[in-house]
């Protein structure tokens, strides 16, 4: 039918365009309504294309898409904006655990006549599927608190053990489908099991390469999924999502100092159970003092960061922005690729607050700019801005492209106490001579800052 391939053409550029936009702040809001569209064009397609014959099924399915989307919609709505990475694995290892389910129906269809590509193709959409599902579920555990870090000398060892067992089953069973009706459910269980053991070793502070990761791994599930069912739209959809999760991982890598090879083993990350040492003291300073040194900056540089989102701080930061801008100070903001718990969870903070656009500044460019800056503001940011990254070899974290905001003039620190970040370690430049730190809720303590500046004229 010639609608049905209209669709599939309109689907696809629609998914396309959006993942386009998607690429760039000023355009995500844009490109989200975009791929949106382009995936209930896609939803049209899949309900009523294998219905030609059939339509005792559609009953069915329009009672499982009210279901999904009832679900979807209060789920979403309810969820704080700290609460966006856990939503994100959540729905992704939904994503995982679809292509488990028709992976497992299909499989138990095969004969000996099968195709071996076929029974290959379903045996690994099963496999990465049932990896997305459990590894994403251990990723909300984590981001949420509720789970904590597993890891010993013999993890990567044990992961690759699972992952060869996995793989050794499907190739059995593929060359022998009708040997062992059961053996499809223990292909099934060892995958769960491995999704399991591969994200359980991870630290926190590498939980977005993981997100980004899994969201590569679900996307190659969708993709393989749409090879077995003969399905153009899932098969490209999950290209798309599969490739740009790819490279967003390498690019998460990249701004980490992981290789690849690690992420994909499952041994890098793990929370830093380092000696504390005695850094020395610390300097205080008061939102008075805080504020005069913006008000009478020429570049004040803030660098936002989970605590950000924990206190809500996003538009009273705007409007301290406001105050300051409204005054003749310059104020950008320096955005690291992984701050936050998810990739770009920055940005969408801000996005909330309308922070213009081109006040977002990227690591490279932000770095470049803080030999100018009066006043460096660091707003929830921790392992992003530690220097141990930079002079000490010894640190977990040495080697990873950080902020260097010690290059600033002046940095003040907001904190609610002298807790470690989500890395587990130590920061020396809280104890810095150049850093003072101001104590409080971050949502607080920038509203009494604005209060400040607004008094001074």
């Amino acid at each position: 039918m010639q609608y049905i391939e209209l669709l599939y053409i309109v689907s696809t550029v629609l998914l396309i365009i959006g993942l386009r936009k998607l690429s760039s702040p000023s355009t995500a809001r844009d490109g989200n309504v975009i791929a949106a569209v382009g995936m209930g064009s896609a939803i049209l397609v899949a309900i009523f294309s294998p219905m030609a014959n059939d339509q005792g099924n559609l009953i069915h399915i329009f009672v499982a898409i009210a279901m999904g989307s009832v679900i979807g919609m209060v789920y979403s709505k309810k969820v704080e904006m700290t609460g966006i990475p856990e939503l994100v694995s959540v729905f992704n290892g939904f994503g995982g655990a679809c292509a488990v389910c028709i992976s497992i129906l299909e499989a138990y269809k095969f004969d000996a006549s099968s195709s071996i590509g076929l029974m290959g193709t379903t045996y690994m959409a099963l496999f990465i599927g049932g990896v997305a599902f459990t590894g994403s579920l251990i990723a909300y555990g984590k981001l949420a608190g509720k789970v904590k870090d597993w890891r010993n000398g013999i993890s990567s060892y044990f992961n690759l053990i699972w992952l060869a067992l996995c793989l050794g089953l499907i190739v059995f069973q593929v060359a022998n489908p009708t040997a062992y009706e059961f053996l499809p459910l223990i292909i099934l269980s060892v995958s769960l099991i491995y999704g399991l053991t591969f994200v359980w070793p991870i630290g926190g502070a590498d939980m977005p390469v993981v997100i980004s990761l899994l969201n590569a791994l679900t996307g190659i599930a969708a993709a393989l999924a749409g090879l077995v069912y003969g399905n153009m739209v899932m098969l490209l959809g999950g290209v798309l999502v599969g490739s740009s999760g790819a490279i967003l991982t390498v690019l998460m890598c990249q701004a980490m100092n992981r290789s690849l090879i690690n992420v994909v083993v499952g041994g890098f990350g793990a929370s830093a159970s380092a000696v504390a040492t005695d850094q020395g003291d610390i300097k205080e300073t008061t939102a008075n003092d805080t504020a005069i040194m913006m008000r009478y900056a020429q570049n004040v540089m803030v660098i936002p960061g989970y605590g950000m989102a924990v206190a809500q701080a996003q538009k009273a930061c705007k409007e301290l922005d406001k105050s300051l801008t409204s005054r003749g100070v310059n104020v950008n903001y320096a955005i690291h690729p992984v701050a936050g718990r998810m990739p770009g969870h920055m940005n969408v903070l801000l996005a909330e607050a309308d922070v213009p656009y081109n006040k977002l500044i990227d690591l490279d460019d932000a770095n470049g700019m803080l030999g100018d800056t009066d006043v460096c503001l660091v707003v929830g940011a921790n392992d992003v801005v530690n220097p141990s990254a930079l002079d000490d070899p010894g640190s977990p974290i040495y080697g990873m492209p950080v902020l260097e905001i010690l290059n600033a003039k002046n940095v003040v620190v907001l904190k609610r106490g002298m807790s470690k970040g989500y890395s587990g370690i130590e920061n020396p430049l809280f104890f810095h001579n150049k850093t003072k730190m101001l104590f409080g809720d971050a949502k607080d303590t920038i509203e009494t800052l604005n209060n400040e500046v607004k008094v001074m004229d």
